[in-house]
């Protein structure tokens, strides 16, 4: 296969995509993806806040505590607020990771790295600087969904909906209570969208490989069903791996964006919501 052929079924070539296109699918394929996946982000959530006096502490638990008070909608809670501020976020980070990952490619050239090894260093310094460039949108509303997924749960207060949990903040932290959270929301995202993207390009290559297709074999095209297949392998492996490493993270910064309470994290990470301050 050529190494343009394999090139096409990997990367984009930003340049002569359709932007418009683009961002109407890519917007319509993430809000799909999104009505999934919000009740996991729901339970995940809920679980993440449980304190040692909450009946509910297993995932099967919340979900039936969910459903005999809300029903289904109450697995959707926080979400349109989600995908109203989710939508510019993801058009700035689209744009973000395909500019940055082309300037990383051409950067890299002169280094001779392998295939797969200059793939996982562009799309991860792509995927870091994307996730950096929208943080700025993300974290509040991360903020103010969070607050309406527990809402009610184990004695977190009630809301009607999301301007009245923007309201709330404002009125008692100011605009800094929409960023609570914020420098380990960048700690958490940043390496993730990095290791998620450099395992997404490096293993891609390599099943590319594995499959008898790689850059120095000519032959054929893949048909689409075995790009896609190529393509959903590679996004569970990154998966996988992004999750190991910044779960830990994760949990520390939603109880950080829930709780108005000092968090101490190892290595002298000190954050204090209550008295307003932040300390590195």
């Amino acid at each position: 296969m050529a190494a343009s052929s394999l090139g096409q079924t990997t990367e984009i070539n930003w340049d002569k995509l359709d932007k418009t296109k683009f961002y109407v699918v890519g917007a319509g394929i993430f809000t799909g993806v999104t009505v999934g996946l919000y009740p996991m982000s729901v339970i995940k959530t809920r679980l993440q806040v449980a304190t040692k006096d909450t009946v509910e502490k297993s995932a099967s638990s919340v979900i039936r505590g969910i459903l005999k008070t809300d029903g289904v909608p109450g697995l959707y809670r926080g979400f349109g607020t989600v995908i109203t501020g989710a939508i510019p976020t993801r058009i700035i980070f689209l744009t973000a990771l395909e500019t940055t990952k082309a300037a990383a490619f051409k950067m890299l050239e002169p280094f001779k790295f392998s295939e797969p090894s200059q793939a996982a260093l562009a799309n991860g310094i792509a995927g870091m600087s994307a996730s950096l460039c929208s943080q700025a949108i993300f974290v509040p509303i991360d903020v103010i969904s969070q607050k309406l997924m527990v809402q009610g749960y184990s004695g977190h207060e009630k809301y009607n909906g999301g301007l009245d949990v923007a309201r709330k903040i404002i009125r008692t932290d100011g605009i800094r209570g929409f960023y609570r959270g914020f420098g380990l929301s960048v700690m958490t995202y940043s390496p993730s969208s990095a290791v998620w993207w450099a395992s997404y390009g490096s293993s891609q290559r390599i099943i590319w490989r594995l499959v008898g297709q790689g850059t120095d074999r000519e032959g054929a095209a893949p048909s689409e069903s075995t790009i896609m297949l190529v393509q959903a392998t590679g996004g569970i492996i990154s998966g996988a791996t992004a999750s190991c490493i910044t779960t830990p993270l994760d949990t520390i910064k939603t109880r950080l964006q829930k709780n108005n309470q000092s968090i101490t994290v190892g290595f002298s990470f000190k954050y204090s919501t209550k008295h307003k301050d932040m300390e590195l």
